[in-house]
């Protein structure tokens, strides 16, 4: 059997950034003279990264796409926080227990931009150990495009096919399967009330971070 490739979404999958994020988005807030949101309201938005907080927070609609000045202006508030407050869902032990029972190479797709991106996993403790990391901007196209899995799987030589994705929201579950890779559905993530994860067609989804190890070993066919 070949080596399997594990690739993971980073938010509400790998990384808890719910706490740094609902913070910038807040401060934003006061700035704009608007009400904060609520951390348990606001939490559950936080996979849709800047644009979806912002239209939570200042109440626009779903089409409607934030001003770009409030766009840069939440980018940099975030960013000065310096992650400090963000967390890994998954050990690093644990994590290491995965893969090596997998036997598998692994590596991030997220739509974080770069920057934001590598000073995370820098925090987190995990810079320079994924095998391939593809950021939102890494190239043109972003999630629910299957071209930065697409990408991935070339960078660690692994068909799609013998891919897995694990990711919190649909635009994961919707990429991953049009990139032909198997797809979990992270459902202990960021999921709005109101949103069936199991409609979104993932072959198989985990409620909590500490049975990733077993589902894996599972479908990877590993002992």
């Amino acid at each position: 059997m070949s080596r399997p490739g594990l690739l993971f979404d980073l938010d509400g999958t790998l990384a808890d950034t719910a706490p740094d994020l609902v913070a910038a988005l807040n401060r934003l807030l006061v700035v704009h003279d608007r009400p904060s949101m609520p951390y348990a309201i606001a939490r559950n938005h936080a996979s849709h990264g800047a644009a979806g907080l912002l239209r939570l927070g200042f109440g626009l609609d779903a089409e409607t796409p934030p001003p770009e000045e409030w766009r840069q202006e939440f980018i940099a508030t975030y960013a000065s926080f310096g992650h400090k407050n963000s967390s890994l869902f998954i050990t690093l032990d644990a994590l290491t227990t995965v893969l090596s029972n997998c036997g598998a190479v692994w590596g991030i797709v997220t739509n974080k931009p770069a920057a934001l991106t590598e000073s995370l996993l820098e925090r987190l403790g995990l810079d320079g150990l994924a095998s391939v990391v593809v950021s939102g901007d890494t190239l043109p196209q972003r999630k629910p495009h299957p071209a930065p899995l697409l990408h991935a799987a070339r960078e660690i030589g692994i068909e799609p096919r013998h891919c897995i994705y694990l990711g919190d929201a649909e635009r994961d579950i919707e990429a991953g399967r049009a990139a032909g890779m198997r797809t979990v559905a992270t459902s202990y993530g960021y999921i709005r009330p109101g949103e069936d994860f199991k409609r979104w067609n993932a072959d198989a989804h985990v409620d909590h971070p500490r049975k990733i190890d077993s589902l894996l070993r599972q479908m990877t066919g590993s002992h």
